[in-house]
C-alpha cells in the first residue's frame, strides 16, 4: 500500500514503525563530532535536539553543561533513561512542531533528515524555530564517500539507502543537495566536515582509517557528513 492510501492514524504508525527500525541510535563518532563543533564554535542557551531517538545526543548536550535549556524531540515516547532537566515532545518529524518561531539558539539533528519526506519542509523549519544568528549542525549518511558510490555504480543505490535500510532510510542527499535546501530556506552556505570513520566496500568490519593509519579520511573515505550553517542575524 502507498503512503498516499494511508489513514492518517496509519501513516503515523508507519512512520512510527520505520523510526523504530533504525533504533534511534548513532555512532560514537558522529557524537563526538557534534560535541567538539559545540564546544569550538561555544554554542549556549537553548538547544533543540531534533529526533532524539534513545536520547544519546541529548544527554550528552546536558553533560557539557553549556545549555541553559535542552529539549529533545521524537516521534518515539521519552526514553526512560534521559534526565529529568530535559524536555521532551513527542511529535512526528514530517510536521511542523507546535511551538513559536524563534525560540532556539541551537538546533542539533544526527542522522534524522534521510529518514524524512520532505527536507526543504524540514529546513524551512528548523530556520523557524531559530532565534536570528542561531547554529544549526546536522549529520546524514555521506553519499560522496568510495563506499556509497561504489554501492551506487554496482548496486543502484547508495549504500545506506538499499532495501535492508528501507524504509527507515528515504532520503538520500550529497553536499550540494543540502547546500540548495539549507539556501532556499534562508540559511548561510553550509560549512561541512567529515567524520574521518569510513568502512571499506564489501569489508565493513574495517575501516579505511585503520589500514592507512589514519591517512585515508575526509570526503571519499567518511561514511558521514555534518552540515553546519547559521541563521542570519
Amino acid at each position: 500500500m502507498s503512503q498516499s492510501a494511508l489513514t492518517p492514524t496509519a501513516l503515523h504508525q508507519y512512520r512510527q514503525q520505520a523510526a523504530e527500525a533504525s533504533a534511534g541510535i548513532s555512532s560514537e563518532a558522529i557524537y563526538t563530532c557534534f560535541e567538539k563543533e559545540l564546544l569550538h564554535r561555544s554554542a549556549s542557551g537553548s538547544v533543540l535536539d531534533w529526533g532524539s531517538g534513545q536520547g544519546l545526543l541529548t544527554q550528552r548536550l546536558l553533560n557539557l553543561k553549556q545549555f541553559q535549556s535542552i529539549t529533545a524531540t521524537d516521534i518515539q515516547s521519552r526514553p526512560k533513561t534521559i534526565d529529568a532537566a530535559i524536555q521532551w515532545r513527542q511529535a512526528d518529524l514530517n510536521n511542523p512542531l507546535n511551538l513559536e518561531a524563534e525560540v532556539f539558539d541551537v538546533i542539533v539533528s544526527a542522522e534524522v533528515i534521510e529518514h524524512l519526506e520532505n527536507p526543504r519542509a524540514i529546513a524551512r523549519e528548523w530556520f523557524r524555530l531559530l532565534k536570528p544568528g542561531g547554529l544549526l549542525i546536522f549529520s546524514t549518511p555521506n553519499n560522496e564517500s568510495w563506499r556509497a558510490i561504489i554501492a551506487l555504480l554496482l548496486q543502484g543505490h547508495f549504500v545506506e539507502f538499499g532495501d535492508s535500510s528501507y524504509p527507515a532510510h528515504i532520503t538520500a542527499l550529497v553536499r550540494k543537495d543540502i547546500t540548495h535546501i539549507l539556501s532556499e530556506a534562508g540559511f548561510c552556505l553550509p560549512e561541512f566536515l567529515f567524520t574521518n570513520v569510513g568502512k571499506i566496500p564489501k569489508l565493513p568490519r574495517y575501516h579505511w582509517q585503520n589500514l592507512s593509519l589514519g591517512f585515508l579520511k575526509g570526503l571519499r573515505f567518511s561514511d558521514n557528513v555534518l552540515a553546519i550553517t547559521y541563521k542570519p542575524q
